[in-house]
């Protein structure tokens, strides 16, 4: 398997799934906390509060998922939760877009909420990413979500919620990494199984690589791919819009 060189990279654990309890979250507490690879771990808006007091001093993001899963809720509802979990301790906030709205041509809609939710994850000095499911969408559409979403000061675009394969979200890495500028970076969110396809994720333009982690696969990456600084628990609220 052929390195990927210099450019540093980050794993992300995911626990989102509907039933995660808190005996997973003392496990994936472990796991991150073990891996120096593992920059963030995002859990269900109900774990954010036990998972800040757990990882205590770690300089891992701690990030929760607004919005899940189809984005459609009211911009007050969205904001509201996303507050909610900023004063519990998350420092990373992913929400889903409205994909209705951007259908339906409602371009206000889908601006005004993402940028609401943006001003709120930025005014508490987090890290703020779009979850566009750009799979269902037509490359069109894509385009024009990734265009909003930088208009609005996001940090990341996001291809899904993490369910998509490993193949479909290598593929829509290369689409948003060719849709947004330098200053977003582009996580990649999905079942990855092995290094080899992180690696292509890597490859594809990610910077983040959101997925249910297991240790084999954590070292299996780390074999392959250079490990960064420690990232910045958060970005400034000055992020530029266009």
């Amino acid at each position: 398997m052929t390195a990927i060189g210099r450019r540093a990279v980050r794993l992300e654990h995911l626990l989102t799934a509907p039933n995660a309890s808190l005996r997973d979250l003392d496990e994936a507490v472990a796991l991150v906390l073990e891996h120096d690879l593992v920059g963030a771990l995002t859990v269900s808006p109900w774990l954010v509060k036990a998972a800040r007091r757990k990882l205590g001093r770690s300089h891992l993001r701690l990030g929760t998922v607004i919005g899940y899963g189809h984005g459609g809720q009211l911009l007050a509802v969205k904001a509201f939760e996303a507050s909610k979990a900023l004063e519990q301790g998350a420092n990373q906030i992913d929400f889903v877009m409205n994909g209705g709205a951007l259908v339906s041509g409602e371009e206000e809609t889908v601006y005004n909420d993402m940028l609401g939710v943006v001003d709120m994850a930025h005014s508490a000095l987090a890290v703020a990413g779009v979850i566009i499911e750009a799979e269902t969408l037509p490359d069109e559409l894509v385009r024009k979500a990734c265009r909003i979403a930088e208009r609005a000061g996001v940090d990341q675009v996001v291809t899904s919620n993490g369910l998509a394969t490993a193949r479909h979200a290598v593929a829509l890495t290369g689409a948003l990494r060719d849709c947004v500028g330098p200053r977003v970076q582009v996580k990649t969110a999905g079942r990855f199984k092995d290094a080899e396809e992180v690696s292509a994720a890597f490859v594809a333009g990610a910077t983040h690589v959101a997925a249910v982690l297991t240790p084999g696969l954590i070292d299996g990456v780390a074999a392959t791919v250079a490990v960064g600084a420690p990232e910045p628990a958060a970005v400034g609220a000055a992020a530029s819009r266009r």
